[in-house]
């Protein structure tokens, strides 16, 4: 049988370390990021992401480490390949949607059709208006589209649906869904969990620097965490409910909430009855990210 072919990695990223004066903004970090690939890179505010973004996209230079790019050093064509959406972008006053797009084409050797721009990310009803006058939804699919006007083949997007109401943040993530499955490979930083299960297929998660965790969302799930989740309001650690349960179940605490993985939900529940437990708002579902999150930085990620 014929050896599988190795994914190519778009994106090579090794013990990448960046200090600022007695402080270690990021501390030895490594990943990789395959074609066709959406890698989430999660973290506390503080963490290091920005800062790591920003040696990738050679605006920080690293103290140490090293950046490769299709397995070679980044060269002065390196800007060609790469297309960012950063957190916020000034764009130039009184522009149309349309103009905003010719502008930013101008600036590479290489673009892709500006209709074909337009189409995927969804434009066409406002392109003729102006940028300032258009919707925050409207604005974070122009961002993205201005990122993609050089047919980038690695997409840098920092926080692209940080402050968008849901129906929009749900609309940009099926504009990205259809980017990746052109081909395109993405790192993608979020403070929505679900935003990070629900399109990346590998990531990270950074805490003071380092990268503490790995994988694919599943994978994470699965190794660290029993089958699923119980939440319970109202509940405090020294409650007796909690001596009664075995080590085989992971117990956190949140602002009043109890949080209970387990693989024996009938067991649970019946020693909750048994300890007159009220069972009121009790909610019974799959462990997910954002319990991950929790669980590896004892932090609540927000936005």
């Amino acid at each position: 049988m014929p050896k599988a072919k190795e994914p190519v990695s778009m994106l090579t990223v090794r013990n990448l370390s960046k200090s600022y004066g007695a402080s270690k903004v990021v501390d030895g970090v490594s990943f990789d990021i395959h074609k066709g690939e959406c890698f989430g890179l999660l973290g506390p505010n503080g963490a290091g992401k920005t800062t790591t973004i920003e040696m990738i996209e050679q605006i920080t230079k690293p103290d140490s480490g090293e950046i490769l790019f299709k397995n070679n050093q980044p060269d002065q064509d390196f800007p060609e390949y790469l297309g960012v959406q950063f957190q916020e972008t000034a764009l130039p006053p009184y522009l149309t949607v349309t103009e905003c797009l010719e502008t930013f084409q101008n600036l590479y050797k290489r673009s892709l059709p500006l209709d074909e721009v337009i189409n995927l990310c969804q434009l066409s009803d406002f392109k003729y208006q102006q940028h300032n006058k258009i919707s925050g939804g409207q604005r974070q699919r122009l961002l993205l589209a201005i990122a993609l006007c050089n047919d980038p083949e690695l997409l840098l997007l920092d926080e692209p649906t940080t402050g968008l109401d849901p129906q929009s943040r749900r609309h940009l993530w099926e504009v990205i869904k259809k980017i990746k499955q052109n081909g395109k490979s993405i790192l993608l930083t979020t403070h929505y969990m679900e935003e990070a299960g629900e399109l990346c297929d590998q990531i990270a998660i950074m805490d003071r620097g380092q990268i503490i965790a790995s994988g694919s969302p599943r994978e994470l799930l699965e190794k660290n965490f029993n089958a699923v989740s119980i939440s319970l309001s109202g509940m405090e650690p020294n409650m007796d409910v909690f001596e009664s349960l075995t080590t085989k179940e992971e117990i956190f605490f949140r602002s009043g909430l109890a949080f209970i993985h387990t693989n024996d939900i009938n067991q649970v529940l019946k020693k909750l009855i048994e300890s007159g437990t009220s069972l009121e708002g009790l909610r019974i579902r799959e462990s997910n990210i954002e319990d991950l999150f929790l669980k590896l930085t004892g932090k609540v990620m927000r936005t």
